[in-house]
């Protein structure tokens, strides 16, 4: 068994469940209208704050999904993490206008997750092994 890689798979894994942990909290704090999500009156990309904090919360879900399935091994479970660690990056320009640069060290977190699942091709064993 070749354990090259294994060091980036674990980051990849850790980070998606670190994000996805807190897109799910971010969520439902937005769902329960918490004032602390409006900078100067204004509220992220959707007027409707609910709405928001339910598109992050279901956004959370699945970055624990994919969490679970980098865990698991293999190849579906890489590129599901390739998938949303990408869809990660897309959903940062998002937040760019309130939190740019918290914005931009999830993009680079989400960056080294993606190398970290591309460079090694998914013949690790399970992280739980």
């Amino acid at each position: 068994m070749d354990d090259r890689g294994t060091g980036w798979i674990m980051y990849a894994w850790l980070c998606l469940v670190i994000v996805g942990v807190w897109n799910i909290i971010e969520g439902v704090l937005a769902i329960g209208n918490a004032h602390f999500y409006s900078v100067n009156g204004a509220h992220y990309v959707i007027s409707n704050l609910r709405t928001w904090g339910w598109i992050v919360t279901i956004w959370g879900v699945a970055e624990l999904l994919a969490a679970a399935s980098v865990w698991r091994g293999g190849q579906f479970g890489r590129w599901f993490g390739i998938i949303v660690a990408g869809l990660g990056i897309i959903v940062q320009f998002f937040y760019f206008p309130i939190y740019p640069f918290w914005s931009l060290t999830l993009m680079f977190l989400y960056c080294l997750v993606l190398y970290g699942l591309a460079a090694y091709d998914g013949t690790h064993r399970a992280l739980s092994d």
